[in-house]
């Protein structure tokens, strides 16, 4: 447990943001928790839980909700932000003249920029300054099982050293253990491109492929994800460890996951539309195939599963022609 009780604001009031500032409650902080839904704030205040997005977990007395957003940073010495990377600019946009320059801004959001295909550490220092106090949280873990106490190891990457030891502290509990990196490009591209990955993973069990099939599109999913990492300037390393493989083999393997679910439904014979209805939630997979393809397109990378990724998500490719396509391509030594 901290022996400082810190200020502290979580915005973002779906499960990913609920459960963090559910332990960052439990730790012993004053948590402020925002969301741009008022009558969805004062629910949570109500019931004291998260019933649309982490049913069944008490929120600690030290978690507060706040439909203020000024009000809701004011005096906090991290602001996390958690909310879809198709909302981050504009989120930061609106932090950007109620921020103090000495409050740390830490986001466990995970993808790129649509519009620009820039990682979301360069969107912090285009809209608040390279000189920022910064870090990325990121790794296996699941919403609910770090809600409910279980034992999670996660990243937090930054490029000051200072400040991801300070949100370690933060956050760090007998069951949730921090480690630290300096590689944020590395970190960025292991969690946006596992979201992909996850969705080719559960559109070859849709589809009633077995375990050798999963294993293959993971081993090789992780060679794309490190090809394109390293191009952006991150460091093999961190492909080997939580927020690179550990976070590629949660998302792929277990039905929490909603991008695997996306997969396992569009395999199944789902549309799109059909299953993000089921899913109810952002599915940060569907964006990122498109984008993460055209990336490598650019970058001139070979990342054949990504791409036939987008082609089923967004350009109506049978999932079993994307499967074929992936077979037929020509032998090559395993690099």
């Amino acid at each position: 447990m901290p022996t400082t009780t810190k200020k502290i604001a979580v915005l973002g009031a779906g499960s990913w943001g609920t459960a963090l500032a559910v332990q960052l409650g439990r730790n012993g902080h004053q948590v402020s928790l925002w969301g741009h839904r008022a009558d969805h704030l004062s629910e949570i205040e109500r019931e004291r839980e998260n019933l649309h997005y982490l049913p069944g977990i008490p929120l600690p007395s030290t978690v507060t909700t706040q439909a203020d957003l000024q009000q809701a940073v004011s005096d906090a010495v991290m602001v996390l932000v958690v909310v879809p990377s198709s909302a981050f600019r504009t989120m930061l946009q609106q932090l950007k003249p109620i921020l103090s320059a000495d409050a740390l801004l830490a986001w466990a959001t995970k993808g790129v920029e649509k519009s620009s295909h820039k990682l979301l550490h360069q969107v912090v220092e285009e809209e608040l300054g390279v000189k920022h106090p910064k870090a990325l949280l990121s790794g296996p873990s699941f919403a609910k099982e770090v809600a409910q106490g279980l034992p999670t190891a996660i990243t937090i990457a930054s490029d000051s050293v200072d400040a991801a030891h300070t949100v370690a502290d933060l956050f760090h509990s007998e069951t949730f253990r921090c480690y630290t990196s300096q590689d944020l490009p590395g970190v960025e591209i292991g969690g946006t491109t596992k979201n992909i990955l996850a969705i080719a993973a559960g559109i070859a069990d849709g589809l009633g492929f077995g375990s050798n099939t999963r294993a293959a599109l993971m081993t090789r999913g992780l060679h794309e994800q490190m090809k394109l990492g390293i191009r952006m300037g991150g460091q093999p390393e961190t492909f080997m460890g939580l927020s690179g493989l550990g976070d590629l083999v949660l998302t792929c393997t277990d039905d929490q996951s909603r991008n695997r679910r996306m997969g396992l439904a569009v395999g199944s014979g789902a549309s799109i539309d059909q299953a993000l209805l089921a899913i109810g939630q952002v599915v940060e997979g569907l964006d990122a195939a498109r984008d993460v393809s055209q990336m490598a397109h650019d970058l001139q990378i070979e990342m054949p599963i990504t791409e036939q990724v987008a082609q089923v998500l967004h350009q109506g490719k049978p999932p079993r022609d994307a499967v074929r396509d992936l077979l037929q391509r020509d032998r090559k030594a395993e690099q």
